[in-house]
C-alpha cells in the first residue's frame, strides 16, 4: 500500500489571512475569555430571573382560582367543583406560553368531547338497557370501544406529538361521565358545572401566561438556533489553535474539554428543539413571528448544525490520539488549514447573525463562492507527489483524515447557507 503524501498548492499564500489563529496574543485571549465568562453569567442570571417570574405567575394564578373556595358568593355558585379549577391551573400552566396554550386547548377539547360522548353513551344505555344489567353491559362496551380507540390514537406519532394530552383527558372525562351515569341522574348538570370551573382555570392561565411578561417558545427556539452558529464557530477556531501548537504540554489544557462540552450541548439539543417548535406552532402572532411561520425549517437547520458538531468532535478526537503527525508535516498544512478554519468561522457567524436579526444573508455572492474556493484548495492539498518526500503511513493517514474532515465541514456549511436562505425566503427576512 503506497504512502499518502501531502503537497502545498502554489498559490497557498492566497489563503493566508492577516493574522493566524495560532499567533493570537495572550492578553487578547484573556480578554476574550473574560467577555465570554461575563456573558454566560448574564445569560444564567436572565434564565434564573425567568424561572422566578414563572413561579410568581403560577402562584398568582393559584391564588385567583382559590378565591372560588375562599369567597362565599363564589363558592355558592360552584361548590366543590372549584377543585377542578385549581387542578386545571396546576396541570396546564407551563413555562412557555405556547405550552400553556397547547395543554389548555387540549384539555378543553378533550373535556368537551369526552363529556359529550360520555353523556351520549350514558343516555343511550339508560334508554335501551334501563336500570338493570343491560345498562351496565352497554356502558362497559362503550368504555371498552372508546377507551381502546383513544389509547390507540395516542400511539400514532402525528397525534401523539400535538394531541397526546387531549386524548388522555378524553379518556378520563369519558369514563368519569359514562360511569357516573349509572349512579347519578343529573349527569348533564354535573358535566356542565365541572366544565365551567375548568374553563375558569383555563381562562386564568391563558390571561396570565399570554399577557403578564409572557415567555415565548418561538423566541427561545429562534435565539438558541442562532446561538449554535456562534458556538460552533468558536469551537472550530479553538480547535485549530490547539492543533497547530508546537508545545505538546499545551495540548493537555482544558481547551479540548471546553470544545467537547459545547459541541455536545449542540448535539443534545434535538429533543428541546422539537418541543420548542411544537409549542411555537400554538402561539399567537407576536413580534416578528406570525401565523404559519416555518418552524420546521428551524428543525432542519438544527439537524445540520448537529451534523457539523459531530465533525468538530471528530477533529477534537485527533488531539487525543497517541499517533500524532510530526511537527514539520503539521506545519506544512497550517497556513491553508487556518485559512479554511477562519472562513468556516466567519461564514457560521455571518449565518447566525443574519438568522438572529432576521435579514437576508448574501450567501450567493459572498459565502458560497468563498466556501467553494476553500474546498477546491483543500482537495488539491493531497496529491501523489509531495515536496517532503515519502511519509509514514500513520502520519499520512492522520493528515489526510484531518483534511478530509475540513472538506466535509465546508460542504456542511454550504448546506447550512442554503437552508438559511430558504428559511429567509419562507419567513420573509428583510434585506440588508
Amino acid at each position: 500500500m503506497g504512502s499518502i503524501v501531502i503537497s502545498i498548492p502554489a498559490d497557498a499564500d492566497q489563503l493566508a489571512l492577516p493574522k493566524n489563529i495560532g499567533e493570537k496574543e495572550e492578553p487578547k485571549l484573556s480578554i476574550f475569555a473574560t467577555i465570554v465568562s461575563n456573558l454566560r453569567k448574564l445569560q444564567k442570571s436572565e434564565q434564573d430571573m425567568r424561572k422566578l417570574l414563572h413561579s410568581v405567575k403560577v402562584a398568582i394564578a393559584l391564588v385567583l382560582v382559590s378565591l372560588l373556595y375562599l369567597l362565599d358568593p363564589l363558592y355558592k355558585q360552584v361548590g366543590e367543583n372549584a377543585m377542578w379549577a385549581i387542578m386545571t391551573v396546576v396541570v396546564i400552566f407551563e413555562f412557555y406560553a405556547g405550552a400553556t396554550l397547547s395543554k389548555g386547548l387540549n384539555r378543553g377539547l378533550g373535556t368537551i368531547l369526552g363529556g359529550a360522548m360520555g353523556f351520549s353513551a350514558a343516555t343511550f344505555a339508560q334508554e335501551v338497557g334501563g336500570m338493570g344489567k343491560g345498562n351496565a353491559i352497554i356502558v362497559g362496551f362503550s368504555v371498552f370501544i372508546f377507551g381502546g380507540a383513544a389509547t390507540y390514537s395516542r400511539l400514532v406519532p402525528r397525534i401523539k406529538k400535538r394531541y397526546d394530552y387531549g386524548a388522555m383527558i378524553f379518556i378520563l372525562t369519558f369514563n368519569l361521565v359514562v360511569v357516573s351515569g349509572l349512579r347519578a341522574e343529573n349527569v348533564l348538570e354535573l358535566a356542565r358545572e365541572r366544565l365551567s370551573t375548568i374553563g375558569m382555570g383555563f381562562a386564568v392561565c391563558i390571561f396570565i401566561s399570554l399577557l403578564v411578561f409572557p415567555t415565548w417558545a418561538s423566541d427561545e427556539l429562534h435565539h438558541s438556533t442562532a446561538h449554535k452558529f456562534q458556538v460552533l464557530a468558536d469551537s472550530i477556531e479553538e480547535f485549530l489553535e490547539s492543533y497547530f501548537r508546537l508545545d505538546k504540554e499545551n495540548l493537555k489544557d482544558d481547551q479540548p474539554s471546553s470544545i467537547s462540552s459545547r459541541c455536545k450541548s449542540v448535539l443534545h439539543s434535538k429533543s428541546k428543539d422539537e418541543s420548542l417548535a411544537n409549542f411555537a406552532k400554538w402561539e399567537p402572532w407576536h413580534g416578528k413571528f406570525g401565523f404559519y411561520y416555518p418552524w420546521n425549517k428551524y428543525l432542519q437547520v438544527g439537524e445540520l448544525l448537529r451534523d457539523l458538531a459531530t465533525m468538530v468532535l471528530s477533529l477534537k478526537g485527533s488531539l487525543q490520539s497517541p499517533r500524532q503527525p510530526s511537527s514539520s508535516l503539521r506545519q506544512s498544512v497550517k497556513e491553508p488549514s487556518e485559512a479554511v478554519g477562519l472562513s468556516l468561522a466567519w461564514s457560521l457567524r455571518e449565518l447566525g447573525e443574519s438568522l438572529m436579526k432576521m435579514r437576508r444573508c448574501p450567501q450567493e455572492n459572498v459565502i458560497l463562492p468563498k466556501l467553494k474556493s476553500m474546498r477546491l484548495e483543500l482537495s488539491s492539498m493531497v496529491s501523489p507527489v509531495s515536496n517532503f518526500g515519502p511519509l509514514e503511513n500513520v502520519e499520512g493517514l492522520a493528515i489526510a483524515s484531518f483534511v478530509f474532515l475540513l472538506t466535509e465541514m465546508l460542504e456542511k456549511v454550504e448546506e447550512l447557507a442554503k437552508e438559511v436562505e430558504e428559511l429567509g425566503e419562507l419567513a420573509g427576512f428583510h434585506s440588508k
